[in-house]
């Protein structure tokens, strides 16, 4: 895909698809709420809410970055005897598919190995992750959350810090949310709970994630799983209190951290495990 002034991406297995097929500057531009994540799917689990602000309006686009190729995914049904490069080739058209459902402004998969996410500190991934934020500029950025256990996600959120921290602070994005995938995030403390209600299109979450049928036939019911937690977590968000909505996810608010280059990372995300450490400690202390 090749922009102005001959800039591409620079994996070679990198893609773009802008799904009402208009120029890719506009398809950037318009962008007001943006995704990155590590692999296919993880948009619309980590960043469903943006996509449901987005879905049918005028004024708001959501755009969508999976920085891994896919490799590695777990297989069996019609896919057990796909090769890796076979999967890469099927996980990347799910994600076209998905992106249609969903209609983004544009869908870039940037095709990297998770291990060169993991090891390229200041190298190609935040490059073409930096091209993206400045030309995109969101209003509003989800990633993943640094409390993660999937290490890819981890990385890929630190890929994402330091791409934003390398542009000038009135380029960064206004809010930043670190959003539940492989660590769920039920365990935050209420007031450090940033709930994203997710019910404006109930109907949309299955059909957006029905279309990676490479995972659903490979053993895993992410679309299920993903709607029973919602309901959950606006059930279960308060003890003493009537639900004020059916679908609710959870994230945590990093945006000092990009507001504020000095904030250390590690201490800023254990400082919520500190928290809820002393809400535990206090809440038996009272009652022993």
């Amino acid at each position: 895909m090749r922009f102005k002034g001959d800039v591409t991406f620079r994996h070679p297995k990198h893609d773009v698809f802008i799904p009402d097929q208009t120029d890719p500057w506009t398809a950037l531009r318009r962008v007001t709420h943006l995704g990155i994540v590590s692999h296919q799917d993880d948009l619309e689990i980590a960043a469903y809410h943006g996509i449901t602000e987005c879905f049918h309006s005028g004024d708001q686009w959501f755009g969508g970055v999976v920085v891994t190729d896919g490799s590695g995914s777990p297989r069996r049904g019609p896919y057990a005897d796909y090769t890796d490069d076979e999967m890469q080739k099927v996980r990347l058209v799910e994600q076209r598919k998905a992106a249609f459902v969903g209609e983004y402004s544009f869908m870039a998969q940037l095709g990297y190995p998770s291990e060169e996410v993991k090891e390229q500190r200041h190298g190609p991934v935040v490059e073409d992750l930096k091209f993206i934020l400045e030309h995109c500029q969101p209003q509003i950025l989800y990633v993943h959350n640094p409390c993660d256990r999937h290490d890819t996600h981890v990385a890929t959120f630190l890929r994402c810090l330091e791409a934003i921290r390398a542009l000038p602070v009135e380029m960064r994005p206004k809010k930043v949310y670190g959003c539940e995938v492989w660590r769920k995030l039920d365990w935050l403390l209420s007031d450090d709970k940033a709930m994203l209600w997710v019910d404006k299109y109930p109907h949309l979450l299955r059909p957006l994630l029905g279309v990676f049928d490479s995972q659903i036939s490979g053993g895993k019911r992410y679309d299920l799983a993903e709607e029973g937690l919602r309901h959950a977590n606006a059930t279960y968000f308060d003890s003493h209190t009537t639900d004020k909505t059916s679908l609710l996810t959870f994230a945590m608010d990093l945006t000092p951290l990009v507001e504020d280059d000095q904030i250390d990372v590690q201490e800023y995300t254990l400082n919520y495990v500190r928290r809820l450490q002393e809400d535990v400690a206090q809440r038996l202390k009272k009652f022993v």
